[in-house]
């Protein structure tokens, strides 16, 4: 019995162009382990056992009669995912995300297993870091695990279990596959015209997914009226930027105690106080009612990160025009708690339709969800992920910063992501190296937003 890809699964694949890989990126920077670059080399190779479909690669049907189907790739080879690189000295992190920016921009290879991990020695203070990519079709489901989930411990002891022997199972023939397609056909007749369509007819898939976005606009009166007109849409290329900012937990949620709103609300308030001073440092006319548009995929958890995997998702016009930070955090806690009131957000099942939820791919909720839509309904994709507030270990070395990498739609020069781990709050700014080449710009006013609001709260 061989295993098909989901409808919206295989569109991920067939939607997917060169210049806007889907692949959602992370970066965890850790201390040196005690063994160096091999120790996790040894415990990503201890652990592929817990992710099976890592072993595997996308099969296609014969005359496109079906979905594609995961099929074990009996040449895996361990060491074409798994790659070893080195920065120069003095290994900044500018150095790091130069590197990141350029493995970003490279497509996954679709003969292959959909992912690559990078091992990186080499960064200032004796770290190390491990640059992750992942195809959301690579991961089905809200009880999925990536490689980097596998690789964390809570205790730094955390015992290294011993590679187990794998036999790939043979990946069955043409002939194979055309049967078990019609044996699907037979048991569901239903599947016929949808499959076909799906596997013959991209535009056919996107009316889908756009017939899912269309519920979105539905419950989201603000998507009704087309994004405001913003220099963050812009035709894209293939090369990416990433740049990076950090925030204090404690001193978001001193902002929040002293003015009101959730700690989501004061990350909003500083991604729209960000993006107002970097408008103004390119010479765009702001008025008090500009704005600009951001899809908002929301993990449900409480602020100790309690909580199941949930999500729900608002389109929110970010005030960029407002220049008092108080009336910024005052206007989008109003507006975000009138959505959820109103019941004008998303909910978990839609998102998982519209761009394919997963643990381990959260910050890609919307990046690719309404692609041929994104330009009308809205200017950037915001994630927020909560993580765990304790420290974690790969290989016993202890993990520092942990930075999410979104992708970006066709279309959309920005995307932000921001991950909460252990007392801090991680950013990740995701940029056309074209249209959006001072990012690095974008990052610092961040920083600089955050400590102008816990000034106002003093």
């Amino acid at each position: 019995m061989v295993e098909r890809l989901g409808t919206l699964e295989a569109s991920f694949l067939y939607l997917e162009e060169p210049g806007t890989p889907m692949h959602v990126g992370g970066v965890l920077v850790l201390e040196a382990p005690p063994g160096g670059l091999d120790a996790l080399a040894a415990l990503v190779e201890a652990r592929l056992p817990l992710v099976p479909r890592y072993r595997q690669r996308v099969a296609e049907v014969p005359g496109h009669l079906a979905n594609p189907v995961w099929v074990d790739d009996p040449e895996f080879d361990i060491s074409y995912h798994l790659r070893r690189s080195g920065l120069p000295r003095p290994g900044t992190e500018r150095q790091l995300l130069d590197l990141v920016s350029r493995l970003m921009s490279r497509p996954l290879d679709r003969r292959r297993p959909l992912w690559e991990a990078y091992l990186v020695e080499g960064l200032e203070g004796d770290r190390v870091a491990v640059v992750t990519k992942t195809h959301p079709a690579l991961v089905d489901g809200l009880g999925a695990v990536d490689i980097g989930q596998v690789l964390l411990d809570v205790s730094p002891d955390a015992p290294v279990p011993e590679p187990a022997e794998w036999q790939p199972r043979r990946p069955p023939s043409g002939a194979e596959l055309v049967w078990s397609a019609f044996e699907d056909y037979r048991r569901r007749p239903s599947l016929v015209g949808l499959a076909r369509s799906v596997v013959t007819d991209a535009r056919a898939t996107a009316v889908r997914i756009g017939g899912v976005a269309a519920g979105l606009v539905r419950t989201a009166r603000s998507a009704i009226l087309p994004a405001p007109h913003s220099p963050l849409n812009a035709p894209i290329g293939r090369q990416r930027r990433v740049a990076v900012a950090r925030a204090d937990l404690d001193d978001l949620k001193r902002v929040r105690k002293a003015h009101g709103g959730t700690v989501n609300d004061v990350l909003l308030t500083v991604v729209a106080g960000a993006l107002r001073e970097w408008l103004l440092s390119r010479g765009e006319p702001l008025v008090g009612g500009t704005s600009v548009r951001a899809l908002v995929p929301v993990s449900v958890q409480d602020e100790d990160g309690a909580g199941g995997n949930q999500v729900t998702s608002h389109l929110v016009d970010l005030p960029v025009g407002e220049p008092n930070p108080r009336v910024r955090l005052a206007r989008l806690t109003y507006a975000m708690r009138g959505m959820t009131q109103q019941g004008r957000s998303v909910g978990a099942d839609s998102l998982i339709a519209l761009s394919g939820f997963a643990p381990s791919t959260l910050h890609a909720l919307g990046a690719r969800a309404a692609r041929g839509l994104s330009r009308r309904l809205f200017n950037l994709v915001v994630t927020n992920v909560p993580g765990p507030q304790m420290p974690l270990y790969a290989a016993g070395g202890r993990v520092l910063d942990v930075f999410p990498v979104v992708p970006l739609a066709r279309g959309q020069g920005l995307s932000i992501g921001m991950t909460s781990y252990d007392g801090t709050v991680f950013f990740g700014l995701n940029a056309d190296r074209d249209s959006v080449s001072d990012v690095e710009v974008l990052a610092d006013l961040i920083e600089q937003e955050v400590a102008g609001l816990v000034e106002t709260s003093t």
